[in-house]
């Protein structure tokens, strides 16, 4: 169950997911926060400079097998303005990070693109479960998809559509 400390943390992922936005980039944001919310590390998309890797929950995978031990990294909670892709769930799953919880799911933002005639990506949207399916995940959360579907509206220069 999403909490107020939950709403808090995806509240500054799509804050983050704003400022990726604002800086030319796609409007992802991510937050690692550990068992006793602490937050240890946040990042947002950077893929506008060609490398299509460059998602924050990669980053955050990356950060936490890199700084914390396989206890901490079970114990840790990754919150997110979007469900992560199939790259990021693998990654996710093999460092060994815990539960997820996101704004908007993969099955939202492709109903929003496919709605605006925006090609699909390389990659098939898949959500966690199918790629992580021992992952604990929670979402879409709906106070706050809408707000992650008009970032999305501006990427694609649909804002008129909200």
């Amino acid at each position: 169950m999403v909490d107020e400390t939950d709403l808090r943390h995806l509240r500054r992922a799509v804050d983050l997911a704003a400022e990726a936005l604002d800086a030319g980039d796609e409007p992802f944001g991510s937050v690692l926060v550990g068992s006793d919310g602490t937050v240890l590390f946040e990042d947002h998309n950077h893929v506008a400079g060609g490398d299509s890797t460059r998602h924050p929950e990669f980053a955050i995978a990356r950060w936490a097998a890199e700084h914390l031990s396989p206890a901490a990294r079970a114990s840790a909670t990754v919150y997110t303005s979007g469900e992560h892709c199939p790259m990021c769930s693998a990654a996710h799953a093999w460092v060994g990070l815990g539960r997820i919880v996101y704004a908007s799911s993969s099955e939202q933002l492709g109903s929003w693109l496919a709605e605006w005639g925006v090609p699909a990506g390389p990659v098939r949207a898949l959500s966690v479960d199918e790629v992580a399916p021992g992952v604990p995940v929670e979402g879409p959360v709906d106070s706050l998809s809408e707000e992650v579907r008009g970032l999305h509206a501006r990427l694609h220069g649909r804002a008129t559509d909200l």
